[in-house]
């Protein structure tokens, strides 16, 4: 089965580094309560470096979304994702922070990965791509009130 990956560009009126930033050490103050598993985690994190966790706690408990398999800041973030399914059928995410000059960053996400999900590969790319579209003015929000 092939299902092809999603492909989302954006572009944001910030550096690379303070957009990456935002991204990465301060994804908690920019991602919706309705994209976790718990609807209102007490924090969201994302540990720098290949081989750190994303995950949200909730009244104690650990909710593992991910985990980092790439770190270039301010360049490019790669991690495996698994939010509200098994760590075996994670998906991979890709971001490049490319320096567009004059303070502005287009920010590319490439998502796939979906064929290990089988029959509901299609099901579980358009669940992804509307999170995707719902989640990322967000990010843009955050990267313009200056978060980092």
């Amino acid at each position: 089965m092939t299902v092809s990956p999603l492909h989302i560009t954006f572009g944001v009126d910030c550096p690379p580094q303070h957009a990456f930033a935002v991204w990465t050490s301060r994804i908690g103050t920019w991602w919706p309560p309705d994209h976790t598993m718990s609807g209102g985690p007490d924090e969201i994190v994302l540990e720098s470096g290949p081989g750190g966790l994303i995950y949200e706690t909730a009244a104690g408990v650990k909710h593992t979304w991910g985990v980092v398999t790439v770190w270039e800041p301010p360049r490019r973030l790669a991690y495996l994702w698994h939010l509200g399914r098994d760590r075996g059928d994670a998906t991979e995410v890709e971001i490049h922070f490319v320096d567009e000059g004059g303070d502005r960053t287009r920010i590319e996400i490439e998502h796939r990965g979906w064929a290990r999900l089988g029959d509901t590969a299609d099901t579980w790319r358009d669940r992804n791509r509307a999170g995707w579209d719902s989640l990322l003015p967000h990010f843009a929000t955050a990267v313009s009130k200056g978060a980092a």
